[in-house]
């Protein structure tokens, strides 16, 4: 694996699970998917998770470059909240599922993200890679601020 380069990071990205509320995922669920990918990670493509109830877990340590947007890896820190998707008419539907909990937990993850990376822009993952709808809201206006 690669070290991130702290001086080198651009981006805080905030992403979601693609999971349904109230499904049962923490970072250890997701590390599981991960290892067991067509392109197998080496471990959690994420450095952060933040379950449903808002717990922060601990990733991939942010001393290695994150595997969760493609060509940005060496120059990001990966965010994720537990959530995105719901059932509606019968089909999936992407949309933003966070708690009060994930979106308190979430603004003082970056804030001390955004500390530690104050060069760092915050975006979503759809923001890098514009196939996607995670993290199914807008998190780059939502966070301008911060």
């Amino acid at each position: 694996m690669k070290y991130l380069e702290p001086s080198k990071v651009k981006y805080i990205v905030v992403h979601c699970s693609d999971t349904y509320p109230g499904q049962k995922v923490d970072a250890r669920t997701i590390d599981e998917w991960h290892r067991h990918r067509p392109d197998a990670f080496q471990m959690i493509g994420y450095h952060f998770v933040i379950k449903e109830d808002g717990e922060l877990e601990a990733g991939r340590p942010l001393f290695y470059q994150g595997a969760h947007v493609g060509k940005y890896n060496s120059v990001s820190v990966g965010v994720c909240y537990c959530g995105g998707r719901m059932l509606a008419d019968g089909g999936i539907v992407y949309t933003d599922t966070r708690t009060e909990a994930q979106k308190r937990k979430l603004i003082e993850l970056l804030c001390y993200l955004k500390k530690k990376f104050p060069q760092a822009q915050i975006v979503g993952h759809k923001d890098l890679d514009h196939g996607k709808a995670c993290p199914c809201y807008n998190a780059k206006a939502e966070y301008s601020q911060l």
